[in-house]
């Protein structure tokens, strides 16, 4: 693989990996200010969020630009850090 390959493989994988941060922020802002993990409107950003990612994940390998186990584990990672978002804020209510 070329340099040049090489370097738009990781300016992608960093591309994705910042949005996947994006929404984890603004989740967390969402749960931390605006409304319960049970509101519809929750539901409907993150859904809307991770299906986007989704989407440009799979753009991404399928121009081989990033490897489907790190995509996978990209979301992985995300829908993770946003499920102990989700019992951190429930925990918080709860108290």
């Amino acid at each position: 693989m070329t340099d040049g390959a090489v370097n738009y493989r990781e300016k992608a994988y960093a591309l994705l990996k910042t949005d996947a941060d994006k929404i984890v922020k603004l989740i967390q802002v969402q749960m931390d200010n605006l409304t319960m993990p049970q509101c519809p409107l929750y539901e409907e950003v993150l859904d809307t969020q991770m299906f986007g990612l989704s989407r440009e994940i799979d753009f991404a390998i399928r121009l081989g630009l990033v490897d489907e186990k790190d995509g996978k584990a990209l979301l992985d990672t995300l829908e993770r850090e946003l499920s102990m978002l989700h019992e951190a804020s429930t925990k918080k209510r709860v108290r």
